[in-house]
């Protein structure tokens, strides 16, 4: 690998899209705290810049209330490459059983349906019961 590949620039308009996208926040939200001589089209055109000045940064980084050197130093490369080595750790994360992380949240959202379909039958018989009272 070349020198040019090992200190690969970070792409700070990038990654500002990147974590407001990641809070839910629009563009137009994000033009609006930063002042009246902000839109959402100059938004757009910051998030195309690679780099953004300091005191932007800091400004930005303070309504997203994220640390500036998160959006200074957040690589998307060097951050999949993190999870996909150290994915096999996390596998067994959730007790002795192999037990991918994905398949744990499945279980939780499956779980939570049951739970909701289980709370609206109960919601259901209760409004028969008070229609059964009223008459």
């Amino acid at each position: 690998m070349n020198q040019t590949n090992t200190h690969k620039k970070i792409h700070h308009g990038r990654n500002i899209k990147r974590f407001r996208e990641m809070l839910g926040i629009k563009q137009d939200a994000l033009a609006f705290e930063l002042g009246d001589d902000w839109n959402q089209q100059k938004i757009s055109l910051l998030e195309q810049k690679e780099t953004v000045e300091k005191s932007m940064l800091a400004q930005i980084a303070r309504l997203l209330k994220i640390p500036v050197e998160a959006i200074e130093n957040f690589d998307e490369e060097q951050a999949v490459n993190i999870i996909a080595n150290t994915f096999g750790d996390y596998a067994s994360f959730f007790g002795t059983q192999n037990i991918h992380p994905i398949d744990k949240l499945v279980q939780l959202h499956e779980e939570k349906i049951a739970l909701y379909e289980r709370m609206l039958k109960e919601k259901e018989e209760m409004m028969l019961r008070l229609e059964k009272l009223i008459k």
